[in-house]
Order: C-alpha cells, then structure tokens, then sequence
C-alpha cells in the first residue's frame, strides 16, 4: 500500500515538474537602430606655448606671462570659454647627459558655439601661442534632445519590427521581454592643423580661421527580445 502511495505521488507530481523546468520558446531576439546626421555645434582648441631656457625660472616666468595675458585677453569674448590647460616642465640634457637647460610647455583650452568668435580669438592668441588643435562635436545639451528623439524612433520601429515578425509567423501576439538601449555614433576627426596654424612672422597679418565644423552620426540601438503567442 505504501509503494503503490509513493508511485501515484510521483506520476502525479511528474507534470508539474516537467512543466516548471520548460523554458522559454518562441523567443526571437532582433536589433533595430535609429540614426542620424547632426550638425557639429561645439568647437573645442587647444593653444599651446613651448619656452625654453637655462634657467627654470625664467621659463616658469615667462610661460606665467603668456598664458595669463592669453587668459585675460580671452576674456573679452563673452561666448567663448577659456580654462587653463596642462603645465609642465622638465630639463634638456646636453653632453654627458647633463642638464643644459630647461623647457616649459602649458596650455589654454578654447570651446565656444560661436565659431566667427573662436576663429577670431584663435587669431589674437596666434601673435605668442600655437594651436595644438580643434575639435569640432555636438554639444552636451543638443545630443541629450537629439538622443531622446532617436530613442522614441528606435521604439517605433522595433514594435514595427516586432509586429512584422509576429505576422509572418503566424502568432496571434507577442510580447517584449528584454530592452537594452545603447546610444553610440561617429565623432569627426580632429581638425587639421594645417589649416588652422600660420608659418607668419609676428610681423605678418594673421588672418583669423573659418572653419567648417562638419557632423556627427548619432545612433541609437536598440536590443531586444520578443515571446511569440
């Protein structure tokens, strides 16, 4: 009685359990992506000054000089932002490894929307600092809008995608069951030095540079899975 209690507890419980560890079927797993061009709306340069010298000192004084002079001239461009960059500097061994001098290098950093600023601040800077380089991108707050209009497109056709899928099956619905957001895209090259740096003289007219800040290719995908019906 009691083997004939245990068996019809066990066939009775066999379904169940086979039923619990059946996974999930009719899954289907696609990507969808929405993307876009945007117009680079930020400039971001780098002016640099190198000085070198036998005495620590006088570099540190006169890398002191022209980059607090580059910072309050910057300063009269009310669009532009200017923030002091890298600073460093370090000996030059001559014969015998020993110290023949010293060189000093340091940095201001430029960003502005305004590029006719930029260009004509750059301009002013270019009688004592080089231009290390520029790049072009799209702003912090454009790319937030533009990201959530992409993300409302990429849901769009990833439930026109769904339903596609669903129809050629022949499923009565489905439902999502993973989303993963991923926002990416294609920055642009830094600009080329050639065309901004100038060869003159201090004598020479710096002409100031025009700049054509080209996009970006900003995309959102989307990942997911859906459950057929």
């Amino acid at each position: 009685m009691l083997l004939h209690s245990l068996l019809l507890c066990g066939l009775l419980s066999f379904p169940l359990l086979a039923h619990a560890e059946a996974g999930p079927y009719n899954r289907v797993d696609f990507q969808v992506e929405s993307a876009r061009e945007v117009a680079n709306d930020l400039l971001t340069a780098t002016m640099r000054i190198q000085i070198q010298d036998r005495q620590p000192s006088r570099v540190a004084q006169q890398l002191n000089t022209a980059l607090n002079d580059a910072l309050k001239q910057a300063a009269a461009f009310e669009h532009v932002k200017a923030s002091s960059g890298n600073q460093h500097t370090y000996p030059v061994y001559g014969k015998d490894n020993r110290v023949d001098g010293w060189r000093g290098h340091g940095e201001i950093r430029l960003e502005s929307r305004d590029f006719k600023a930029a260009g004509d601040l750059i301009m002013r800077l270019q009688q004592t600092l080089q231009l290390g380089d520029i790049h072009f991108s799209v702003a912090p707050d454009t790319r937030a809008k533009i990201e959530n209009e992409l993300i409302a497109g990429a849901i769009k056709s990833f439930q026109e995608r769904a339903e596609a899928i669903r129809a050629a099956l022949g499923a009565r619905a489905y439902r999502s069951v993973n989303l993963s957001i991923n926002s990416g895209g294609r920055m642009p090259a830094p600009y080329p030095i050639a065309m901004a740096r100038s060869a003159m003289t201090m004598e020479a007219a710096i002409p100031a540079p025009e700049f054509a800040a080209g996009d970006s290719r900003m995309a959102v995908q989307i990942n997911g899975t859906i459950e057929l019906q």
